[in-house]
């Protein structure tokens, strides 16, 4: 699946303009649906400076994203459109009915995958 992950709330309490601390498992998670294949984006507000500081904190952590706010990760991809990217899933703090933990998140993300597969 692509996934669009969220930054802040998310991955990282808020703290915006900073960055919080991590929110616990969320890197792991991560991490684990990429390592099962998943197509991971990072799908946040932030730009310029803050983004590329969003995009430095992940990958000190060891994860790296497929694209950032957007589905291509060509170099040449005119950042001038819309930033809405298409995905599988959607995961940020801000919908209903807020977030869940990530073992939940993960655990709901194999059944889907499952569901799919079969």
């Amino acid at each position: 699946m692509i996934i669009a992950i969220d930054f802040d709330g998310t991955i990282v309490e808020h703290r915006y303009p900073d960055i919080g601390n991590e929110i616990p498992d969320a890197i792991k998670t991560l991490k684990k649906l990429k390592a099962d294949g998943h197509i991971l984006l990072l799908w946040t507000y932030r730009s310029g400076e803050e983004l590329k500081q969003a995009v430095k904190y992940c990958k000190k952590k060891g994860l790296e994203f497929y694209a950032i706010n957007n589905n291509s990760n060509d170099e040449d991809y005119d950042f001038t459109y819309s930033r809405k990217i298409y995905a599988d899933l959607y995961i940020d703090d801000r919908n209903l009915p807020g977030l869940p933990d990530w073992n939940t998140i993960y655990q709901m993300i194999v059944a889907k995958t499952n569901e799919i597969n079969q």
